[in-house]
C-alpha cells in the first residue's frame, strides 16, 4: 500500500489543490492528514489563497481516501463540515513489524512520548518543519507543512511505500528519504 502523508494545510485552497494533484500523481492508495486542516491559527499569517470552504470541497471529494488526526487548530465545528473523521488524537499504522504512531504533535511529541517499542516511529506535523531524527528507541518523522513551511523548508508532503519514506516538494522533487 502506498500512503501520502501531509500536515498543516491551514485553509489554503492553493496548497490543498497542489496536495490533491500530488496525491493523484503519486497514485497513492490513502492520504494521511496530520491535522490543522481549515484554520490558520493565531500564530500564523494567512496562507496563500486562504479559503477554508474550498478546502472543505476538495477534501470532501476524496473522503473515502483520507485518514486524519486532529490538530491543535481543528475543532468540533470543522468536523461538522468535513465528511471524514478528524477528531482522533492519533492513528496507528504498521509497516512490517514496526508501529507508526501518527499524531499532530501538540499532544504527543518528542517531549511527551506515546507508548513506543524499540524501532517504532513517531510521526507528526505541527512544527511545520520536515524532520527525520533517530533516537535510541524510536525514530521521529515530520512531513513539514503543506501551506506554511517554516525554517526555510518547502511546501510538501511525504510518501510511504515498501518501507521507504520520501519527503517531496510539490514539483515531485525528493528532498529526503528514510528506510525503515
Amino acid at each position: 500500500m502506498k500512503w501520502m502523508i501531509a500536515s498543516d494545510i491551514h485553509g489554503s485552497a492553493y496548497y490543498c489543490s497542489q496536495m490533491v494533484e500530488a496525491y493523484h500523481r503519486e497514485k497513492a492508495d490513502r492520504l494521511l492528514l496530520l491535522g490543522d486542516i481549515l484554520y490558520h491559527g493565531p500564530r500564523n499569517a494567512l496562507p496563500r489563497d486562504y479559503a477554508p470552504a474550498q478546502v472543505i470541497d476538495q477534501l470532501n471529494g476524496m473522503k473515502k481516501d483520507i485518514l486524519c488526526v486532529r490538530g491543535n487548530c481543528d475543532s468540533d465545528v470543522d468536523q461538522m463540515v468535513l465528511q471524514f473523521p478528524i477528531m482522533a488524537d492519533y492513528a496507528i499504522l504498521t509497516e512490517g513489524s514496526k508501529m507508526i504512531f501518527a499524531t499532530h504533535g501538540h499532544v504527543f511529541n518528542e517531549s511527551i512520548l506515546p507508548p513506543l517499542h524499540e524501532g517504532d516511529i513517531l510521526l507528526h506535523g505541527h512544527t511545520h518543519v520536515p524532520a527525520c531524527t533517530a533516537h535510541e528507541i524510536y525514530t521521529y518523522l515530520n512531513p513539514g507543512s503543506v501551506a506554511i513551511p517554516k525554517e526555510d523548508s518547502w511546501h510538501g508532503y511525504m510518501t510511504l511505500e515498501n518501507d521507504l519514506f520520501l519527503w517531496k516538494d510539490f514539483d515531485g522533487n525528493i528532498k529526503q528519504q528514510y528506510t525503515i
